[in-house]
């Protein structure tokens, strides 16, 4: 049950990717043009994830998933150097090819081979993420 869920969900997301025009990296990049030629366009997209979710964080409170499990527990507001520094790398790679994990993987169908050598370098980006971290932690302790 729980991966019919998941299936659904996946299916959803990636459809409402195609549909928003995520998966499209001159839009994206468009978008992050502000000072150019800026497409405000995908703000109804951010808009449309991020309200849901703030009812959803609201209504989920004390209640459990249908499918089993629990919901995960609110991200920390906090600031501090993880956020900033993932935030700077994510944002440069979202600028340079126009994509971010989602979409990419919602584009692979159709997307070439230019967009598998982005996904490989971001699963090898993923997979040195938590090695490089930890060595950071070891050099300069998180706060």
């Amino acid at each position: 049950m729980k991966n019919i869920f998941a299936l659904i969900a996946g299916l959803l997301f990636g459809g409402g990717l195609i549909i928003s025009g995520m998966t499209n990296t001159a839009k994206v990049q468009g978008w992050l043009d502000v000072f150019g030629a800026w497409d405000p366009t995908l703000a109804f997209v951010m808009g449309g994830a991020m309200i849901p979710m703030a009812i959803a964080w609201a209504f989920t409170k004390n209640r459990s998933p249908i499918a089993g499990g629990s919901f995960p527990a609110r991200p920390d507001p906090k600031l501090g150097r993880n956020l900033i520094i993932g935030s700077t790398l994510f944002g440069m790679g979202w600028g340079l090819a126009g994509l971010c994990p989602g979409p990419s993987i919602a584009s692979l169908g159709f997307g070439g081979p230019n967009l598998w050598i982005f996904v490989i370098a971001m699963a090898a980006g993923m997979f040195a993420a938590p090695r490089v971290r930890a060595s950071m932690d070891r050099m300069i302790p998180a706060e």
